[in-house]
């Protein structure tokens, strides 16, 4: 069995400090996702994980959005031996370009990098069912939100880890003036 919370740490992909979210939250924890995906071994062992808890799904295709959702959605595919894809952000939400394509009915299975408020993944949902797709699960490497995030699908997560995040107006950090960083990007 794969101790995942020791491939976090062995990669430093758990940043402690005062950063802001994709999500525009504030957060004293930023996974780092990166770190982990940088190495083969540890994607590899990540999206083994995904690829064998969804095995019985009937899954057709993976799916991720852009950018680390497409290392994970073309592993978790290669493992299962279907084929893998991605959507990209368009206008206020995401689609498959490139000539990538569902068929009506598909079963897909979602995947992401890190969950907090699930904005990418019901992006990625929304795009699967605008070409006719069925979504039979998500799964993701972190699953930092605190339990509220329901898809209407089962979700997985290869690490559980709730971090407190605040919206800019309430957080702490900014009150005692800790210096906010950007990590990363969208």
């Amino acid at each position: 069995m794969t101790d995942t919370g020791q491939i976090f740490v062995r990669a430093g992909a758990r940043l402690d400090g005062h950063f802001l979210l994709t999500s525009g939250l504030h957060s004293p924890v930023y996974w780092e996702k990166f770190r982990v995906l940088q190495f083969p071994e540890y994607t590899g062992q990540l999206c083994r994980l995904i690829a064998e808890h969804f095995r019985d799904q009937d899954v057709q295709v993976v799916a991720g959005p852009t950018t680390g959702g497409i290392i994970l959605a073309f592993e978790v595919a290669r493992q299962m031996g279907v084929r893998g894809i991605f959507a990209e952000r368009e206008g206020e939400g995401r689609a498959f370009r490139r000539g990538l394509t569902l068929s009506p009915g598909e079963r897909v299975l979602v995947v992401d990098d890190i969950l907090t408020t699930g904005g990418s993944i019901r992006e990625v949902l929304a795009a699967v069912a605008g070409r006719g797709g069925h979504a039979v699960g998500i799964g993701v490497l972190v699953d930092r939100s605190e339990g509220s995030v329901d898809f209407g699908v089962p979700l997985f997560s290869c690490y559980r880890s709730p971090s407190t995040a605040y919206r800019p107006d309430q957080c702490p950090l900014c009150a005692a003036g800790t210096p906010l960083v950007k990590p990363g990007s969208s």
